[in-house]
């Protein structure tokens, strides 16, 4: 059990830098996107869902790389790469399932349900891995779902009532739709991701030991 611990621990620094490349890289490239639009004077906003459109559907595929503005794009920033992060660290195989689901079936809940508007930006995704990493916490209950979800609720808390109709310009049901698939996949990917080792103290060792004492015969 000890040499286990300290593999566990030999290999949390390289997972949670990975986990931080993949979700950095994601941000960069919709840093890309909102830099080439600026700079080359293009309007990408009639890319994003317009619902019950045909050509809206591109919209699925593509609104979560538009952002309206710089102030748009800066308020998804953050969100993105630290939930991300704790997201990919602590349920590598879940996020597989995860990532896709939300940015797809978000995307066509929108186009399905939402007000007729052109719906973009990537907090739909945000606000799936929020809810995901919140929900999963709770059911898990394990030393390191706990410290996730815990970590995440201090910095973001504040980002679950984003799910309610706010003002015309935010796209609540994109907050709704994602937030509804990550928590549906948190019940039903909770144990997609094995739960940390437990640590085995010096006194529970003993006690072990303890177990292998020869009593004399006739005891």
């Amino acid at each position: 059990m000890e040499n286990q611990n300290r593999t566990e621990t030999s290999t949390d620094g390289p997972r949670l830098r990975r986990a931080f490349s993949i979700a950095l890289s994601l941000t960069l490239l919709l840093w890309v996107v909102k830099l080439v639009e600026h700079l080359g004077g293009f309007d990408f906003s009639s890319y994003g869902i317009y619902p019950r459109a045909a050509a809206g559907l591109t919209g699925i595929l593509c609104a979560p790389f538009i952002h309206g503005s710089f102030a748009h794009l800066f308020a998804n920033t953050a969100p993105v790469i630290v939930i991300g992060t704790m997201l990919l660290y602590g349920y590598p195989r879940a996020a597989r399932t995860l990532l896709p689901a939300v940015y797809l079936g978000g995307g066509f809940a929108v186009w399905l349900f939402a007000r007729e508007a052109y719906h973009i930006g990537a907090s739909g995704l945000a606000f799936g891995m929020l809810y995901f990493v919140l929900t999963v916490g709770i059911l898990r209950w394990d030393r390191r779902a706990i410290a996730l979800s815990l970590v995440v609720f201090f910095l973001y808390g504040g980002m679950i009532w984003g799910i309610l109709p706010e003002s015309r310009e935010v796209s609540f049901e994109s907050h709704l739709g994602g937030a509804v698939i990550g928590m549906v996949l948190a019940f039903v990917l909770r144990h997609q991701d094995p739960p940390p080792a437990r640590k085995q103290y010096s006194w529970e060792r003993e006690d072990a030991d303890g177990d292998d004492f020869d009593w004399p015969e006739g005891l």
